[in-house]
């Protein structure tokens, strides 16, 4: 056989299994496209790097599988950092593959020539700069192999151009990526964790992503039943365990309830599973959950003791470890603690809007989830409409909620929500943004028009950085300063230019009937749905301060100063 570099990858990637690539062609890249047309293989073309980043990223996310999306050199490939550098945070398998100046042109500050390499190592599980096209037959599988195992993340291959045309000749293909084995499962760790649980009274479940990363929702589910573990989740882990429970918790942290972060402060055990201690999920760390012995699993041995101190650690795969587990654990009913619990719940309930405002944007997320179909994969962008659905959409099922959490970018949400409709085709998917994240990436309006796809974008429109504008007001003594749009544009109309349908809704005896036609609709639509500029959304933990100190929580009632919807 003899191929050039660039047909190597492209047949590496259909080996793979990949059947759709998003991404922009440039002068570095040419080739790499000339591959391409030969191929299968479905191209999707954004209009920015970054929404191709994210585009790929929506579709890891939503099947756990990698994904994979192109760039070339310079600016292609710079563009291509903050999608790359968000799936690090996050922990997503995504194979960036840029185009590079030829290898002699290395170095000589050649036209879009930019040292991409350099720029990845902090941000990237493994890259790769290719130096012939022969090592292209083994970094292919071996940059799906790091993107898919262990603890998984983003790798980039660049390539320079003279690699990617050129010839090399070979017998036979590599095998595929195939996960390794799991390590094996520490028995006297497991035995040791078992015992503590057992004796424990208040113990609590604090899980997050990589419940979902290893496929051990169930498993939790089964291990928490058992035993009677109340469970809360952080962001990224919201969906891994049935929101009707009555060991549901909710979302811990910044905006997680007060009950929520009391019921934690009080627990005698911490079960950690596959969370990180992140900020604003923990607040501070010295003082959170202050009275508990803590056990940590997780897939990655770096996070272990890095933030909190572990009693008792176990490295390796969740769902190996909860079944090995299961059996030494006692059922039990803990009917002490759930006492203590269902009465914080009663007397502590989530903050709820006023009922006869149904332009508050936690009534209107309720609303979408009534007339969604129950399949519906939600997708955000970041800022209070993220934290607003965290609160009030009941995720049942995971991967069913996409959210940039680690690095939280404005502009995911859109590209986000078309890569995962492109992955999971006939289902609704939803794409809920506010005013300033939209216009982060909304040039991938062309992308979703061309490509005519069943996704709806709802902007819950203030006509401000809303999360910018509640901490002015909160802890900046209401000095506001470039949070406020002067210019508001009408997204509805901006829709209908792109060739898609678009919804403006200020008035609330339209929102009901206005959303169940968008959601009817079968291909793409944008909804301008305008809320309430001084609306904020709580509770809020300030930053810096431990979970029990909640804005909005035990003693101030939240009364929103109301003024006449945004737009």
């Amino acid at each position: 056989m003899r191929y050039n570099g660039a047909e190597i990858i492209i047949k590496s990637i259909e080996r793979q299994g990949i059947n759709i690539v998003a991404g922009i062609p440039g002068g570095a890249n040419l080739p790499l496209y000339n591959a391409l047309y030969k191929s299968s293989i479905r191209h999707v073309l954004a209009r920015h790097e970054q929404g191709a980043g994210f585009i790929a990223q929506g579709m890891a996310r939503s099947t756990g599988k990698p994904a994979v999306c192109f760039a070339t050199s310079g600016p292609g490939a710079t563009n291509l950092l903050t999608a790359i550098a968000d799936a690090k945070l996050d922990s997503i398998p995504l194979i960036a593959i840029t185009g590079q100046v030829a290898t002699t042109m290395i170095g000589t500050d050649a036209f879009q020539e930019i040292d991409i390499y350099s720029m990845t190592l902090p941000i990237t599980k493994h890259n790769f700069l290719v130096k012939n096209a022969g090592e292209l037959l083994t970094i292919m599988p071996e940059a799906f192999r790091l993107a898919s195992s262990g603890r998984q993340g983003p790798v980039l291959v660049d390539v320079p151009k003279d690699i990617q045309t050129e010839e090399v000749e070979f017998d036979y293909w590599p095998e595929t990526h195939k996960k390794k084995d799991y390590q094996p499962v520490d028995i006297p760790a497991v035995r040791e964790a078992a015992r503590m649980i057992n004796r424990s009274k208040r113990p609590v479940i604090y899980a997050g992503g990589g419940i979902m990363n290893a496929q051990a929702h169930g498993d939790m589910y089964e291990f928490a039943k058992k035993n009677t573990i109340p469970s809360a989740l952080t962001l990224m882990g919201l969906g891994c365990f049935p929101p009707d429970d009555d060991l549901y918790l909710g979302m811990l942290g910044m905006h997680g309830t007060y009950s929520t972060n009391i019921i934690l402060d009080k627990a005698d055990l911490l079960l950690v599973l596959g969370a990180r201690f992140d900020d604003r999920a923990i607040g501070k760390a010295k003082e959170f959950c202050p009275h508990a012995s803590i056990i940590h699993i997780d897939i990655d041995e770096a996070e272990i003791n890095k933030i909190r101190k572990a009693d008792l650690s176990i490295n390796g795969n969740l769902g190996m470890i909860l079944r090995t587990m299961m059996p030494f654990i006692e059922e039990n009913n803990r009917k002490e603690w759930m006492s203590y619990i269902i009465e914080l719940k009663d007397i502590y309930p989530a903050i709820q809007p006023e009922i006869n405002d149904a332009l508050h944007p936690v009534n209107i997320i309720k609303a979408i989830h009534t007339l969604a179909p129950p399949d519906t994969i939600i997708t955000t962008d970041v800022g209070q409409h993220q934290m607003w659905v965290a609160q009030a959409y009941p995720f049942g099922s995971p991967r069913t909620f996409l959210t940039s959490g680690g690095l939280g970018t404005m502009g995911f949400g859109l590209p986000a929500a078309i890569g995962a409709a492109l992955a999971n085709p006939g289902r609704r998917v939803i794409c809920i943004s506010g005013d300033g994240s939209f216009q982060m990436n909304i040039q991938e309006m062309a992308t979703l028009s061309e490509l005519n796809i069943p996704v709806t974008v709802i902007i819950l429109n203030n006509g401000h950085l809303g999360l910018v504008r509640q901490q002015q007001e909160l802890f900046y003594e209401k000095n506001y300063i470039a949070s406020k749009f002067t210019c508001k544009p009408d997204f509805s109309a901006i829709a209908r230019e792109f060739g898609i349908r678009g919804y403006r809704i200020c008035e609330a005896p339209a929102l009901r009937a206005g959303l169940a036609r968008a959601l009817a609709y079968p291909g793409p639509s944008v909804m301008d749905i305008c809320i309430h500029e001084t609306e904020n959304v709580l509770p809020m933990v300030p930053p810096g301060a431990a979970n029990r100190y909640m804005i909005g929580g035990e003693i101030e009632e939240h009364i929103a100063v109301k003024q006449k919807p945004a737009c």
